[in-house]
């Protein structure tokens, strides 16, 4: 079952369009990742999703309804999109009380959402003497209080020490295990790694892959290192089966596609020797950064 879907999404200020024509769509009880670099249009897009933006063309719905529509539904709908908003003379428990109120939620459920984000020994510490990380499980806390069935959250991990980062690793599949569903959106595809089933990719507010975190992985593929006397035609000969090909130095390669058996088995066809020759595994930030490249990005 869909329960965030995306269709033909688009949105522009002035003259820039943010998001282009972006469709994806998120299942039930599964954790995906929404990512792409910093301006490709992942916090518009949430925000679209959640009302706060009016598109200039397609759709953003939560069980095949727009947020506004959904109702006293709205309840099981939790996002944090940044860690702000708080007065900093409240105290974190009295935060809470006021999300409760606001929302309709019952107050037993502070102790609860206390405990789950591991802020109870911060519950009567005021709001402007929290750290961003702390702020940000505040958010989280606070996103919790409806008991949702559906999560939302942007760039979760800024401002948490590494502890907290493994706690954030460890508590959304457990989200996901008791059957919410949450879409999580970063820029460090190494750390959704860590925790999301799926992935959503996008660049300049296009969609770029949607499938399996292993899909990802695949990208990864390994790279090999050549040292050949004739690198220009073992180049050309690799580039026209499809591999791509970088020069390393004088008489170096860098091909990615390809094993070491078939760079070797082209090489000895066309009679090219290789003094030396290895492979290493490629990285998930390579792969990102392969997915996403696109000709004219700043630097």
């Amino acid at each position: 079952m869909t329960v965030i879907e995306v269709r033909g999404l688009v949105k522009r200020f002035g003259s820039a369009t943010v998001v282009d024509g972006l469709s994806f769509g998120v299942g039930a009880g599964t954790v995906t990742g929404f990512l792409g670099p910093n301006g490709a249009g992942k916090t518009t897009t949430l925000r679209m999703l959640l009302g706060l933006v009016a598109p200039a063309s397609g759709q953003a719905v939560i069980w095949g309804k727009p947020y506004r529509k959904l109702g006293s539904r709205r309840r099981q709908v939790g996002a944090v999109l940044e860690a702000s908003g708080f007065h900093p003379g409240r105290t974190v428990a009295d935060h809470l009380r006021v999300r409760c109120a606001a929302m309709g939620a019952a107050r037993s459920r502070i102790d609860a959402v206390l405990e789950e984000t591991g802020m109870g020994e911060l519950a009567g510490r005021r709001a402007r003497g929290l750290s961003l990380g702390e702020r940000q499980r505040l958010g989280l806390a606070g996103a919790l209080l409806g008991d949702p069935e559906v999560l939302i959250l942007d760039e979760p991990a800024n401002g948490l020490d590494p502890a907290g980062v493994l706690w954030l690793r460890g508590f959304l599949p457990r989200l996901g295990d008791e059957g919410r569903t949450v879409l999580v959106s970063s820029h460090v595809l190494a750390e959704v790694a860590q925790f999301a089933d799926r992935a959503v990719v996008i660049d300049r507010g296009r969609l770029v892959l949607a499938g399996p975190v292993t899909e990802l992985v695949k990208a990864a593929r390994q790279a090999v290192t050549v040292r050949t006397p004739r690198a220009g035609a073992l180049r050309d000969a690799l580039t026209s089966e499809g591999a791509e090909v970088w020069t390393a130095g004088p008489d170096r390669l860098e091909v990615t596609g390809p094993g070491t058996e078939e760079v070797a088995t082209l090489a000895a066809a066309l009679g090219i020797p290789i003094f030396e020759m290895n492979a290493k595994a490629g990285s998930l930030e390579e792969a990102f950064l392969r997915l996403t490249a696109t000709e004219g990005r700043p630097g």
